[in-house]
């Protein structure tokens, strides 16, 4: 509905605060189903891929809600909405998320924050990629001359969306380094393969940051490298 709403409003060159409202509203919805959910498992609800799902889109539209306004990217909602209902809609699937998940007994501290801030870190790298998609969508109009659509006028700024994708890459990675600190410190001795990927997840992205940082790359290139990193490192994940 966010995005529908907000592709009305930019088809008509107009200005929809209804996107934020609806991302808000369900926002809202993601923290009681989450609230639910970890008190069924009497733990950090992460334990099936549908809570995965949830968790995940419950870190973009909080990082959209902060981020939009802050850098005035209110249309990355826009952006980030069919995202965020599609990984909603997966985790309504029946037999998705367990009808009946085992409430936990033993709960390990470092375990619980190892998970919830890995994925509140891909929360961020996920709109950082969005943010990219922005970037590229902005360039190629750019480049076509279409600077008389709609959706162009109410593009923010090619410097402001960048700005966007480098702190969010940023904030992402710095998350993901706490998150891969806690399960080092697990007392099982680490995540297992889940774990590895996410060190090789860090490490892509600490070196797209220094290559940005140290040599500088082309907001072509740094956008097109955000969304393929997140694309891939899903794809590992879903695979393990």
């Amino acid at each position: 509905m966010a995005g529908y709403l907000g592709m009305v409003s930019v088809h008509h060159n107009k200005r929809s605060r209804w996107t934020v409202v609806w991302m808000f509203f369900s926002f809202l919805s993601q923290c009681m189903v989450l609230a639910g959910r970890g008190e069924l498992r009497g733990q950090c609800p992460l334990g099936d891929f549908g809570e995965i799902l949830v968790f995940l889109a419950w870190s973009m539209t909080m990082f959209y809600l902060v981020i939009g306004s802050t850098y005035r990217l209110s249309l990355l909602g826009v952006f980030s909405a069919p995202l965020v209902s599609l990984m909603l809609f997966i985790a309504a699937i029946p037999g998705v998320m367990e009808a009946n998940p085992e409430k936990a007994m033993k709960i390990d501290p470092w375990d619980e924050a190892h998970a919830a801030l890995s994925v509140l870190g891909y929360g961020a790298l996920g709109l950082a990629a969005i943010a990219s998609v922005m970037f590229m969508v902005l360039n190629k109009q750019l480049k076509a001359h279409h600077t008389k659509s709609g959706l162009f006028k109410k593009l923010p700024p090619v410097h402001s969306i960048v700005v966007s994708v480098v702190r969010l890459t940023g904030v992402g990675t710095m998350v993901l380094s706490a998150g891969i600190f806690c399960g080092l410190m697990m007392k099982s001795g680490g995540g297992g393969a889940h774990l590895w990927v996410a060190i090789g997840v860090w490490l892509s992205y600490a070196a797209l940051l220094a290559v940005w940082i140290i040599r500088g790359m082309t907001p072509s290139k740094l956008a097109l490298s955000s969304v393929s990193l997140f694309v891939i490192s899903l794809l590992v994940f879903a695979a393990l």
